[in-house]
């Protein structure tokens, strides 16, 4: 909710945002390597989310400005892919590397973050297209002295602290404002945090109930790859041969938006379906690959509406894209934070097959809610303040 705002002031523009916080993502994980008692551990793991958490938000809204409207759908895939995928490998990577020393998967995260940290300093260009604008106009003014060369943002007033303060006000603005953005939020964040729930549901399952060795535990949640993985096949076929926008002028796409949120719908009838599935049938008594498959539905019925989501948003707020989806971003994050705070308590006392057939009939409300979008959500679009 900082620097992802940030990124939208064509002043400062996407980079040094990233740079930044990136820069300082990798500094903490390196001293997390080396210290060894709790409060510090603690603190410096928050402060390792909290400069890690921009990439999450803003990589979005940089895909939207590489690509044309037509092609974002398939950019933004291979991030929520990654998205996706990043939590459910972390368990595998960790489990390994936690044999070695418990320091290990903290190295781990340097050895990975350390390479693109100078991928990123020397390889990614500058993307926002008002910063670019700017520096188009400066170089003009310092090369070949024409004076009067101004781009269309450096002649509107401008205050940092003001740009700052809109740019992390307008999100949380919208959210509340505007019940489009209200629901995604709210949806997103519920479907997230059922992905989260499963790291104290799995221990439960697979190593209490099918006794698994951690090893074997931790190959589990491949299938949360896997689910991904069929997710991300079916909607880039979907994209393909059958999106209705595919062959249609920007005027005429903006008219039938909604058609955008076709595989959430489905999604929003599959994620109860893969969740029931695995609350009736995770007990020993039935093969361990019963309830895993689904969580393959689950994972591939998530990964649509994640992405049907993110594309939607964009759309229909270009100009505030990236503090969108921070906004989308904390929602989540906070909500799957909660649920790892009190899902153990609800499995002890319910269950997980009782916890879990909970967690699927509520989350029967969001076919309502992606519904009700799909059939209003133009003439919602047409009352917004905010939307274009």
């Amino acid at each position: 909710m900082l620097f992802s705002p940030l990124s939208e002031i064509p002043r400062v523009g996407r980079n040094p945002p990233y740079v930044l916080s990136f820069l300082l993502f990798v500094v903490v994980s390196i001293l997390l390597g080396v210290v060894d008692n709790f409060p510090a551990i603690a603190t410096l793991r928050f402060l390792q989310g909290f400069f890690g958490s921009p990439c999450l938000a803003t990589a979005g809204a940089s895909i939207g400005d590489v690509y044309p409207p037509d092609l974002v759908p398939y950019g933004l895939t291979l991030w929520v892919v990654c998205i996706n995928c990043g939590p459910a490998l972390g368990p595998l990577f960790a489990t390994h590397a936690v044999a070695l020393d418990w320091r290990w998967p903290f190295w781990q995260i340097i050895c990975m973050a350390a390479p693109f940290l100078l991928l990123l300093i020397c390889l990614l260009p500058e993307t926002l297209p008002d910063t670019i604008l700017i520096r188009r106009a400066q170089l003009l003014r310092r090369q070949k002295g024409i004076t009067n060369i101004y781009a269309p943002s450096e002649v509107e007033p401008w205050g940092l602290w003001d740009s700052i303060g809109n740019s992390i006000i307008k999100p949380v603005e919208i959210s509340m404002k505007d019940p489009a953005i209200g629901f995604t939020c709210l949806y997103t964040s519920f479907v997230y945090s059922i992905y989260y729930s499963f790291f104290e549901a799995f221990p439960l399952i697979y190593t209490e109930g099918y006794h698994m060795s951690p090893a074997q535990f931790s190959l589990i949640f491949l299938a949360l790859v896997v689910g991904c993985g069929v997710g991300a096949f079916l909607y880039l076929m979907y994209l393909y041969y059958y999106h209705p926008q595919r062959h249609q002028s920007a005027n005429q796409a903006s008219s039938t938006q909604e058609s955008i949120l076709i595989p959430a719908l489905l999604g929003s009838f599959l994620t109860p379906t893969g969740l029931f599935l695995f609350a009736w049938t995770a007990r020993a008594t039935i093969h361990w690959s019963i309830p895993t498959i689904g969580i393959v539905i689950y994972s591939a019925s998530s990964f649509g509406i994640y992405q049907a989501l993110l594309i939607y948003i964009p759309r229909s707020y270009p100009k505030y894209a990236a503090s969108l989806f921070a906004a989308n971003d904390l929602v989540r994050s906070t909500t799957a934070a909660v649920f790892i705070m009190v899902t153990p308590y609800m499995y002890n006392n319910l269950g997980v097959p009782k916890g879990v057939a909970l967690l699927a009939s509520v989350s029967v409300l969001g076919i309502v809610g992606m519904a009700f979008l799909y059939l209003y959500g133009e003439r919602m679009r047409a009352r917004s303040r905010f939307a274009t």
